[in-house]
């Protein structure tokens, strides 16, 4: 064990003396199955956290699929009105598609290989407008696709990503920003950060563009803050608020401390961080809820082992309004938040990865009555 990882499992050994940590019993993951920040001999558990939070019982769960390894989820309007929830199946290399009020299982789409429309380890993902957009881990890309039909349109990023996972992707006048979380680890040691000098490239930002052919990306820039402070250590979730002009990225680094860092939409950081003493297991999905006048509400992931923790934040201070868990929804990495209105969902569903097999879904209204979160109208 190199000196720095012996560090990091000191600052581990610290974290759970402070807090409280279970060891745990299961088998070693995978070499190709195994993330960056899954290398814990520990499982942090909130019922031994101590942690104050309010339980919201989950509106529906999807069917258990352990072989898929689901990671992340997002949801789109289809033509006929009805709500898609699809999800990422990092294992099984395709995207699984739910009633999104229902979470019955509609279809899978794609399959491993390396063509355009197949996916190897897809992990982040994101809707906009009719198409969806996937981070594969594996082919060091991204891919986009047009919905209903998932017709493949474009993968791109091959050349410039070494271990991409989470994205957020905005809309511009004639052309959509997709920011990339690029997690590439020491080339001496893949459990290990590389130095902080090298921390420039953990971002990069693409602008796709329509051309006479088809679509076209282009690789603008790549940002990292390489400052103590603001590094990001172990990059995986990534989120914007255009409004506030505001990048919410989750720091994973248990050694470091987890958090949320804030930078501007322009990349810098902004030197303030969120929730430093809140997180105790590990920061990870991240979602925003918009109201008109520029207020809301962040909700951002600790992932703990036995339960899930979902931390509320305002959306103009970031100060913190409380925390919910579910009745079982426990270590998750995506989430997805969905503010339009149904018979189901009137004011809009939260969607929460449930231990790498299912997808949990909360009703906003269960979420703002247990935390006494003031009613609005979305932005």
């Amino acid at each position: 064990m190199s000196d720095s990882m012996k560090m990091r499992w000191a600052a581990l050994a610290l974290a759970c003396g402070l807090t409280a940590c279970a060891t745990t019993s299961t088998a070693p993951v995978a070499q190709h199955d195994r993330e960056p920040d899954e290398a814990m001999e520990v499982d942090p558990l909130l019922a031994q956290a101590g942690i104050a939070h309010q339980v919201v019982a989950e509106a529906f769960l999807t069917a258990s699929t352990p072989n898929e390894n689901v990671d992340s989820p997002a949801s789109w309007r289809a033509p006929d009105g009805k709500r898609w929830l699809i999800a990422t199946g990092k294992a099984s290399d395709r995207l699984i598609v739910y009633d999104g009020d229902t979470g019955a299982t509609l279809r899978t789409v794609s399959g491993p290989g390396t063509a355009l429309g197949q996916l190897q380890r897809p992990n982040g993902i994101s809707v906009i407008d009719h198409y969806v957009l996937v981070v594969e881990r594996d082919n060091h890309r991204v891919q986009m696709f047009q919905l209903p039909d998932f017709k493949p349109l474009l993968a791109f990023g091959a050349d410039d990503l070494k271990q991409p996972y989470g994205l957020w992707v905005r809309a511009q006048r004639d052309s959509y920003e997709v920011i990339v979380s690029d997690n590439y680890m020491s080339p001496q040691n893949e459990d290990v950060p590389p130095p902080l000098a090298e921390l420039d490239k953990r971002f990069k930002r693409y602008q796709l563009r329509r051309v006479p052919d088809g679509w076209q990306a282009r690789l603008m820039e790549t940002f990292g803050d390489t400052g103590e402070a603001g590094a990001i250590r172990i990059a995986e979730s990534v989120f914007g608020d255009i409004r506030h002009d505001r990048l919410l990225l989750a720091e994973e680094d248990i050694a470091t401390g987890t958090r949320i860092r804030e930078y501007g939409l322009d990349g810098t950081y902004r030197g303030r961080d969120i929730g430093a003493d809140l997180f105790k297991a590990q920061a990870e999905g991240m979602a925003l809820y918009r109201c008109e006048g520029g207020a809301g509400y962040w909700i951002a992931t600790d992932q703990f082992k036995d339960r899930s923790l979902f931390h509320v934040f305002d959306r103009v201070t970031l100060q913190h309004q409380g925390a919910f868990a579910g009745n079982k929804t426990a270590n998750t990495d995506g989430v997805w938040l969905d503010q339009s209105g149904d018979k189901r969902f009137p004011q809009g569903v939260f969607y929460a990865v449930d231990d790498d097999q299912a997808v949990a879904a909360f009703d906003w209204r269960d979420i703002a009555r247990a935390l006494s979160l003031p009613a609005c109208k979305a932005e």
